[in-house]
């Protein structure tokens, strides 16, 4: 999804589409996931791993496949909905498969963290990959053989996924007992708890969108070239990696409440001065700051979740988490945009910073999970 996600725009607007078209075209890598992301919990409460993955490498291997046949806009927004969509059904299953795998939240706080290495890595591998065939793999750069050729690498790549969980033992949860109320999903949101951590994970969410929009923007603004925002966003991703390899072992000392404390109070400092870094190299250190503060979050909040919500009800709790975040993806750049548009993006950066802090007493409060 990664590398489709940086390739499909760039042939989009090389076909002459606009700059809104484009953005419409990225928001639907999210919109799937929003409205399948609880369907496809529910589905892994019930099935487990192997059943979803098989649908989700399926869904995602034809998806891409169609754009290197069709290499066409109307087509490649149905490659971003395949891809999209597969990859949050996926994640869901992944997540209950590696947290019902854990016996306590000292092994929780393990497992998600080296679960978290993996989209670290593969937000890196994928464009490059997807950049390296557009540039080299045809006649020309950026010729249109190349793209497909892109597509095509990015429509295999799903296979490997069943390639490494095809003998995976299934862990099946618990049965819920017969006199349970009906599954809703606002039986969820009644826990006081579970509205704790998503309100948590959402504005943590924000930061990252913030940090991916706004970034591009304030380099524009001063006259930086794409190689040195590109460079000032990858040392973030660089960063958030670093930070995902050492955590196995960090959190084997520190609590999930206070690791996300950590983070909001670090993130709203960084956010209030990120706007007043003078230069090319003080945005990237402010960058690699963010990078490894956000980078410690996501595990945190798997593993507080998974401790909050029953065993038959784990997949159906990750799609909630997921259906949120991507909701926030799809609508928050279109509001940074426009609050950038009007008040300029430093203010965007101490609005969403401020908003951050205050929600650190939300996040200390999960340390009765």
């Amino acid at each position: 999804m990664a590398g489709m996600r940086m390739a499909t725009p760039l042939l989009a607007l090389k076909q002459g589409y606009s700059a809104m078209a484009v953005g419409a075209l990225l928001a639907l890598f999210a919109l799937t996931q929003v409205f399948l992301a609880l369907p496809a919990g529910r589905y892994a409460d019930r099935h487990g791993l192997k059943k979803p993955l098989r649908i989700s490498v399926f869904v995602a291997c034809v998806g891409a496949s169609l754009s290197v046949i069709w290499p066409v806009f109307p087509v490649m927004c149905l490659s971003a909905l395949a891809t999209g969509g597969a990859t949050g059904m996926a994640v869901i299953a992944l997540q209950r498969h590696v947290g019902r795998m854990a016996h306590n939240p000292a092994e929780l706080r393990v497992a998600f963290s080296w679960l978290s290495i993996g989209p670290a890595i593969s937000n890196f591998l994928g464009p490059v990959l997807a950049g390296l065939l557009i540039d080299f793999a045809g006649p020309e750069a950026a010729h249109i053989h190349g793209f497909q050729w892109a597509f095509l690498l990015m429509s295999l790549l799903p296979l490997g996924t069943w390639f490494w969980v095809r003998l995976a033992k299934e862990l099946h949860a618990p049965k819920a007992l017969n006199n349970a109320a009906p599954r809703r999903a606002l039986d969820l949101l009644a826990e006081p708890m579970m509205r704790r951590l998503l309100g948590v994970n959402w504005l943590l969410s924000s930061c990252w969108d913030v940090h991916t929009f706004v970034v591009p923007v304030l380099g524009h603004e001063r006259g930086y070239s794409a190689s040195v925002v590109g460079t000032i966003l990858g040392s973030f991703a660089i960063a958030a990696t670093f930070i995902r390899v050492c955590l196995p072992f960090i959190s084997r000392h520190v609590k999930e409440h206070q690791i996300i404390t950590g983070a909001m109070v670090c993130t709203a400092l960084l956010f209030g001065a990120y706007p007043f870094m003078p230069s090319p190299c003080a945005m990237g250190a402010c960058s690699v700051l963010l990078g490894l503060v956000l980078g410690t979050v996501q595990p945190m909040i798997m593993s507080t979740l998974h401790q909050i919500t029953p065993q038959h009800r784990q997949g159906e709790a990750l799609g909630l988490r997921l259906m949120t975040i991507n909701a926030s993806s799809v609508l928050m750049p279109m509001l940074f945009g426009t609050a950038g548009a009007v008040a300029g993006v430093g203010p965007v950066f101490w609005v969403v910073g401020a908003a951050v802090g205050l929600g650190a007493r939300s996040a200390w409060r999960l340390r009765s999970a």
